[in-house]
C-alpha cells in the first residue's frame, strides 16, 4: 500500500507538512514518495502506484492549487483514497471532496493519516468525512529524505550573501483570535509544542543539508517563551553562525521586550509581524490587539535591538478608503519601513474564506456575496471602484517588480506615481531617504494571498 503524499505550495519552504506525517509513516512500515508538485511533476506511475495520497492544504493558495489537481487524481486513479490535510481542509471540506477527496483533516494528522494508511493496508476502506484533531503528539524528526534540496528553495538574503534558509516549527496554532487569522477556525486559541529534541534534530539534518539559515514557521514565535528560548539556546550554542527568522505579533514584541536581546544574541536576524494596517479602526476590526502607536514602539524596539522587521499587510480591505491608503505609504515612509515592506504587501487583498471569524462583524456580513467554491472566499467589493481598480495595478506593479529585481525604494516611487495615476495628485513624503536593505527572504509572496500566474502545480501526467 503506497502512499503518496504532495504539498502544491509553501511560500518557497521545503514543506514541513510532507516531512513530518513522512516520518510517521515510514515509522509505521509505509513506502512514502513525497512530491513538492510546485518544483517536481507527478508521474503517472506515481500515482496508480498510491492506495493513499494526501494533499497538503495549509494556506489558501495551495488549496487553490489542490482543487484544480484532485479531479486529475481522481480520473487517474479512481480507487486510491484520497485525502486533503491542513488549515483550510476542514473548512473547504465540500468543495475538495466533490473535486476528488475522500477525507479532510485539520490540525494534529500525522497520526490519523497513519491511521487511515493502516487500515488501508489491512483491506479496510477507512470512513469518509472531515475531522479536526487536536490530540497532543509526541511529535517525530520529520523525514526529508526524497524532498527537492534546500538549495530549491527560499534563501535569505542578508549583505548581499544569498543563504540556504531551512524551516522548521517549535509550535502550531496560535493563542490568538485574530478575525483574518486561518489559523483560528482549526485552534481556535489553542496551540501544540513541538518536543524540543524534534525541533533541534530538523534542524541538525538541515544544516547537514547545508542550511545556514532557519525559517521558524509558527504563527507567533513568542506564543510560548518558556518553550522556545531552550531551543534556540541549544541551537546558537551548537550552530553559532546559524542565523534565524521568527513571526511575532506586535502585540508579543511590546510584551517581551525583555526576550529581544536573548533573540538578538541568539542568531535572529529577522521578525516577520503582521502590522496589517495603520487605521486603527481596521485594526480593531480585525482584533489585532495593536495600535498605529503600538507599531512605532515594536519598530523602535527591533531597531534597538538590531533585528531587521519584514512588515506584512493587508493593504485593500472594504475599509480602505483613498485617504487610508495614502496615509499607509505616507506611514510607510514615516516609520522607515520602506525597505522592510515587500512590494507584493502594498497590493494585498483582504480575504474571507470559509470559517473567517470576521463573519461574525454585521457589516462585513452586510458587505460579502455567497461564497465562491472557485475562489474559496466570500467575494466583495469596495464601495469605491476606483480602490479596487487602484488595487489591481499596485499587484501588478509589484509582480513586474519583483520579477525584474526592482530596489524596494524605486518600486516605491513607481507606487506613488501610480496612485497619482489612478486617485490623482496625491500628498508624498517630504524625502525618501535612502537606507540600506535589510535581510529578507526570497519569496515574497504571502499565505493569505490569491494566488498569481507564476504560482502552479508542475505538470502532471
Amino acid at each position: 500500500m503506497n502512499v503518496l503524499l504532495i504539498s502544491t505550495y509553501e511560500l518557497g519552504h521545503q514543506p514541513l507538512s510532507l516531512a513530518s506525517p513522512a516520518a510517521w509513516l515510514r515509522r509505521a512500515g509505509a513506502h512514502v514518495t513525497c512530491i513538492d508538485a510546485s518544483l517536481t511533476p507527478l508521474t503517472s506511475e506515481q500515482v496508480a502506484d498510491a492506495g493513499l495520497i494526501a494533499i497538503s492544504v495549509p494556506m489558501h493558495t495551495a488549496t487553490r492549487l489542490a482543487l484544480s489537481l484532485l479531479p486529475r487524481l481522481r480520473a487517474a486513479t479512481p480507487q486510491a483514497f484520497i485525502v486533503c490535510y491542513g488549515l483550510y481542509a476542514p473548512l473547504n471540506a465540500a468543495i475538495l471532496r466533490d473535486a476528488g477527496a475522500d477525507c479532510c483533516l485539520g490540525g494534529e494528522v500525522e497520526e490519523l493519516l497513519t491511521s487511515i494508511w493502516q487500515r488501508l493496508s489491512a483491506g479496510e476502506r477507512p470512513p469518509t468525512g472531515n475531522a479536526i484533531v487536536l490530540n497532543r503528539l509526541d511529535l517525530i524528526p520529520p523525514d526529508r529524505s526524497d524532498l527537492p534540496p534546500l538549495n530549491r528553495y527560499a534563501k535569505l538574503i542578508m549583505n548581499g550573501e544569498a543563504r540556504l534558509a531551512g524551516y522548521t516549527e517549535t509550535t502550531r496554532g496560535c493563542k490568538h483570535l485574530c478575525r483574518h487569522c486561518p489559523v483560528v477556525p482549526i485552534y481556535n486559541g489553542r496551540f501544540r509544542v513541538v518536543p524540543r529534541e524534534t525541533v533541534l534534530a530538523d534542524i541538525r539534518a538541515q544544516v547537514a543539508a547545508g542550511a545556514r539559515h532557519i525559517t521558524f514557521g509558527d504563527p507567533d514565535f513568542l506564543n510560548g517563551p518558556g518553550h522556545i528560548l531552550p531551543i534556540v539556546r541549544a541551537m546558537h550554542t551548537e550552530f553559532p553562525d546559524l542565523t534565524y527568522d521568527v513571526t511575532i505579533k506586535v502585540e508579543h514584541i511590546l510584551r517581551y521586550a525583555h526576550l529581544l536581546p536573548e533573540l538578538r544574541a541568539t542568531g535572529c536576524v529577522l521578525v516577520v509581524s503582521a502590522l496589517e494596517s495603520l487605521d486603527d479602526t481596521i485594526l480593531d476590526r480585525f482584533d489585532k490587539r495593536h495600535t498605529r502607536a503600538d507599531i512605532a514602539q515594536a519598530i523602535a524596539l527591533l531597531r534597538a535591538n538590531d533585528i531587521a522587521l519584514n512588515a506584512t499587510f493587508v493593504a485593500f480591505t472594504p475599509w480602505t478608503t483613498r485617504q487610508v491608503y495614502r496615509d499607509l505609504l505616507l506611514g510607510i515612509a514615516d516609520l522607515g519601513l520602506i525597505e522592510s515592506v515587500a512590494p507584493v504587501q502594498y497590493g494585498l487583498r483582504l480575504l474571507i474564506p470559509a470559517g473567517s471569524r470576521l463573519l461574525t462583524l454585521p457589516e462585513v456580513r452586510a458587505i460579502v456575496e455567497p461564497f465562491d467554491p472557485t475562489a474559496l472566499v466570500y467575494p466583495w467589493q469596495h464601495p469605491d471602484p476606483a480602490m479596487d481598480a487602484l488595487q489591481q495595478a499596485v499587484l501588478n506593479l509589484a509582480q513586474r517588480s519583483e520579477q525584474y529585481g526592482a530596489a524596494r525604494g524605486d518600486f516605491y516611487r513607481h507606487l506613488l506615481d501610480l496612485c497619482d495615476q489612478v486617485l490623482g495628485p496625491g500628498p508624498r513624503p517630504a524625502t525618501i531617504p535612502p537606507l540600506p536593505p535589510g535581510p529578507y527572504l526570497s519569496e515574497p509572496w504571502y499565505c493569505c494571498a490569491e494566488p498569481v500566474s507564476h504560482q502552479s502545480i508542475a505538470s502532471f501526467l
